[in-house]
């Protein structure tokens, strides 16, 4: 439309270590117009991402092979990033420290959390 500017996208990272899921988190993302960051598998490969793209907000999984995402957590507070969980994990596995944070759990709708995303994101 002439003369009205679109937002910027809403950069999205995305950190899941099985591939279906992360796949078709991408993809709802993508078709609800944000650019995806990833996906990636791994702690190391996100904070790589984090190095050289900015990120409006990030999704993650709690339960990397085996590895634990609170130390991204963290590192993506201090920038002011806010974050969901998309996990199998309980409600109640969650430490209270991260009990704020928005989580979904597994199976969930993936459009459903790209609608609800944007309304997270930092002013």
């Amino acid at each position: 439309m002439k003369g009205q500017e679109r937002p910027d996208p809403l950069r999205v990272l995305v950190v899941e270590d099985e591939y279906f899921i992360a796949d078709d988190i991408s993809r709802a993302l993508i078709r609800h117009g944000a650019e995806v960051i990833g996906p990636v598998p791994t702690l190391q490969e996100a904070r790589t991402l984090m190095v050289s793209h900015s990120i409006d907000l990030a999704v993650l999984d709690i339960n990397l092979r085996g590895e634990l995402v609170y130390p991204l957590v963290a590192e993506l507070s201090r920038r002011g990033v806010p974050v969901v969980f998309a996990t199998g994990y309980d409600t109640a596995a969650i430490p209270a420290d991260y009990g704020a944070i928005p989580a979904w759990s597994k199976p969930f709708d993936y459009n459903a959390l790209a609608d609800v995303l944007p309304g997270l994101r930092r002013a």
